[in-house]
């Protein structure tokens, strides 16, 4: 084995994912590793592609968007489609993003509310709370 092919243990390892993962991100043609018997080996192409999914799943994107925007790669126009189609998704999801924070801002305030009263009803009958 070369310095430049990985294991899935040694995968697994250096991206804190599980062999299932792996195996499922295979599976759904997202990674395409070197198949040698049961062995699976890494090459420095699936690596990167696994950088760019763990990624795309942290900023919301589903595991089809991340397998089309993979996909535009090898389009051989530089990656501008790839990109100009990443930037477009990136958009929208951080505007998608920005408008559940905004949401969740409102429900934690409402929440406050609702304890404060309860805390303030509470009191009122006696009841002592844990402090936080």
């Amino acid at each position: 084995m070369t310095d430049s092919l990985m294991t899935i243990g040694q995968m697994c390892e250096s991206y804190d994912v599980t062999p299932r993962t792996l195996r499922f991100y295979e599976a759904k043609e997202l990674i395409f590793p070197i198949r040698e018997g049961q062995k699976r080996l890494f090459t420095k192409s699936d690596r990167a592609r696994l950088k760019l999914i763990l990624q795309g799943k942290r900023f919301g994107f589903s595991l089809e968007e991340i397998r089309q925007l993979l996909n535009l790669y090898s389009l051989g126009d530089q990656q501008t489609t790839q990109l100009t189609r990443t930037y477009e998704l990136g958009q929208e999801r951080l505007r998608d993003m920005e408008n559940q924070r905004e949401e969740l801002t409102e429900a934690i305030a409402d929440l406050k509310e609702q304890l404060q009263w309860g805390e303030t009803v509470l009191a009122d009958r006696g009841v002592k709370l844990a402090a936080e």
